[in-house]
């Protein structure tokens, strides 16, 4: 393919992930840092494409931007949207804090794409998992010292690179950079 594709983000961890999963499809990922503002919203899919309209008319084509999310069932899906806020706030700590007693950690990530080639398109991964008790790992950022991922013991901050081939983000991307080595963008999910 040898396409270079604008990723915008301030978060290196992100951009780390996504340009070792562009690899695999021949895609080099330039990070960009571009200011927006992120509407107030329970809808990830509504805010990556608010977003990437806002960035629109001044980036021009051929950018993507992604959100995620996790999203705890026992607690009513927080913090969903808003989990950088939350992680930034109480952080991996404050989760546990607010799971201690409780039974049911089912929980699940969400990334969804936002990809501007003319037109937007969304590209959507999930996985499904629960909350450790504790922190374990020192790979990966954000959420991952405490996310278990279904079939298996290990979080995503214990598996490092193997992270990159089962989580949501890896699933958002696959379909994202198949759709493009395919040459159709249509709005997918998995």
């Amino acid at each position: 393919m040898g396409e270079t594709l604008r990723f915008v983000t301030s978060n290196r961890g992100k951009y780390e992930e996504f340009r070792r999963m562009g690899s695999r499809f021949g895609v080099e990922i330039e990070m960009v840092e571009a200011s927006y503002r992120e509407i107030q919203s329970d809808d990830l899919e509504e805010i990556a494409l608010d977003s990437c309209r806002q960035l629109a008319g001044s980036l021009g084509e051929g950018f993507f931007l992604e959100d995620a999310g996790l999203f705890v069932d026992s607690l009513g899906g927080f913090p969903g949207p808003f989990s950088s806020y939350v992680y930034s706030t109480i952080g991996n700590d404050g989760i546990l804090r607010l799971l201690e007693g409780e039974e049911d950690r089912r929980a699940r990530f969400v990334s969804v794409i936002c990809h501007f080639d003319g037109e937007y398109h969304l590209f959507r991964g999930e996985v499904v998992g629960k909350i450790s008790t504790e922190k374990r790992g020192e790979a990966g950022f954000g959420f991952d010292p405490i996310f278990v991922p279904e079939g298996h013991t290990r979080t995503f901050a214990e598996m490092g690179p193997k992270k990159d081939l089962i989580s949501h983000r890896a699933r958002s991307s696959e379909i994202f950079f198949r759709t493009l080595a395919e040459g159709s963008a249509r709005c997918c999910s998995g």
